[in-house]
Formats: C-alpha cells, sequence, structure tokens
C-alpha cells in the first residue's frame, strides 16, 4: 500500500492563514485599516505580491475591503454594499428596502436539544431568544425566532435592542464584538400556523417560506439560529450562486 504524498499550502494560503487568525483574535476590529501590504510583508517575511494575492481572496470572501486611495479595513456590516448580504426577500416590483423591525420580546431560556446541537452547546445552556415581525412598506412579511448562545450576548435586552439603530448584525458586532461571516440555510414551503398567520395578517394555513439559518463567525464558529416565515405574496426570496 502506498504512502499518501505530503501536502504543501501555498505561500500565499499560508500568509491568508495568519491574516485571518489576526482578524478572529480582534487584532484588527471591523472598520479599521489594516497594516499595508508593505509593512504585512516585511512581518511575515514574503514578497508584497504573496500578501496581495492573501488580500485579493479574503477581499473576494468579503473578509476585508480595499478602499481606493485608502488602503483595506476590515470589513463591518455598517458598509452600505453589506447591508442586504443576509436580507435576500426582493419585492416583485420597485427597489429592494429596509424592512422596519418590532420586537416581540427578548428573554433567557434553556437550549433544546436541538438548539444546542446547532449552536455546538450542551443541552440545558443559557440562550437568548429574540422575535420580531419585520415590515416592509408598513406590511408585516417576515416573522423570525432568532437563538443566541447566552454567554457571548450576556448582556442583550430588549432595551438594548430598541434602543438601538441599525442592523441586528451591526448590534452584534459593535455592541457584543460578534461578527456574521457566513451562513448556511434550509428553505421549504410551510403553512402558517397561528402564530405566525395572526402576526403576518394571512389566513391559517396559508403558504409561507420557512428560512432556517445557522450563522457562523470566526473560525467556524456557530453563533446564531434563526428560523424565519416568509411571506411571498408579494416578495421572493433570492438566491446567488458562483
Amino acid at each position: 500500500m502506498s504512502t499518501p504524498a505530503p501536502t504543501f499550502s501555498p505561500l500565499y494560503l499560508q500568509i491568508k492563514r495568519l491574516i485571518m487568525q489576526s482578524l478572529e483574535s480582534a487584532e484588527w476590529r471591523p472598520g479599521e485599516a489594516i497594516p499595508s501590504e508593505i509593512e504585512l510583508a516585511a512581518r511575515y517575511k514574503v514578497s508584497q505580491g504573496t500578501v496581495r494575492k492573501a488580500i485579493d481572496e479574503l477581499a473576494a470572501e468579503k473578509h476585508l475591503l480595499r478602499r481606493q486611495g485608502k488602503g483595506t479595513f476590515v470589513a463591518t456590516h455598517d458598509e452600505a454594499r453589506a447591508q442586504f448580504r443576509f436580507l435576500r426577500l426582493m419585492p416583485d416590483e420597485g427597489e429592494q428596502e429596509w424592512p422596519v423591525s418590532r420586537l416581540l420580546d427578548c428573554k433567557r431560556a434553556r437550549a433544546s436539544a436541538e438548539i444546542a446541537r446547532l449552536l455546538e452547546l450542551r443541552a440545558g445552556d443559557g440562550v437568548v431568544v429574540i422575535r420580531r415581525v419585520l415590515s416592509f412598506a408598513d406590511e408585516p412579511t417576515v416573522f423570525e425566532q432568532i437563538f443566541l448562545p447566552g454567554a457571548l450576548f450576556r448582556n442583550l435586552s430588549a432595551a438594548i435592542f430598541n434602543e438601538y439603530k441599525g442592523s441586528m448584525y451591526k448590534l452584534f458586532e459593535t455592541e457584543f464584538g460578534t461578527r456574521m461571516i457566513r451562513a448556511e440555510e434550509k428553505i421549504r414551503a410551510v403553512a402558517a400556523d397561528a402564530t405566525a398567520a395572526e402576526l403576518l395578517r394571512v389566513a391559517a394555513d396559508a403558504p409561507l417560506l420557512c428560512v432556517e439559518r445557522v450563522a457562523f463567525s470566526y473560525g467556524e464558529k456557530p453563533v446564531e439560529f434563526r428560523r424565519g416565515y416568509y411571506r411571498t405574496d408579494k416578495y421572493y426570496y433570492r438566491n446567488e450562486l458562483g
């Protein structure tokens, strides 16, 4: 039986991993400029071209943001281009708009076996449970249930949520140091139960789109599970592939 040949990672990928480690350790925080390519090349003792290739990939993956004539910055949910990155609901007519969020409740609970598995917790660990309705053009369109690890969001409360002016992910980033990097979703058609029907002002058993999302922060750490029920009578869910 032959022994597999050892595999070697290209140098730029090694530099990419080192830069990611600095992002994960919060050496450079969201919105802050990272050192120049020349400075990073000196730090890692590689060529500037190697650093540039690593940064190009990190920018393509939306970890970093290049600004012409200003440098390279850690990506943030506050950027205009990032506002709709995790919001995929599009109107059948007109331009995409930012929804109005109405908090129903924000409370502490114990993780069920399902939530613990999804968030890599132990059953019974503390979680924060948020319920809210998103409205577009004064029409309730999305009902969401959101589960967060209690240890990461120890001080999150309804008061903080209601007072903050900005997106939920921006709140998590600025107030709790947790940035959502990517998400995995499961999408299926469901019939509206009594709660969803009342909150979304649709008939019981009306067709809805159920979107279940696990969002990950640095290091592939799951930090949010949300289940959303979407009306699609005037909207559709858009996804981009490739």
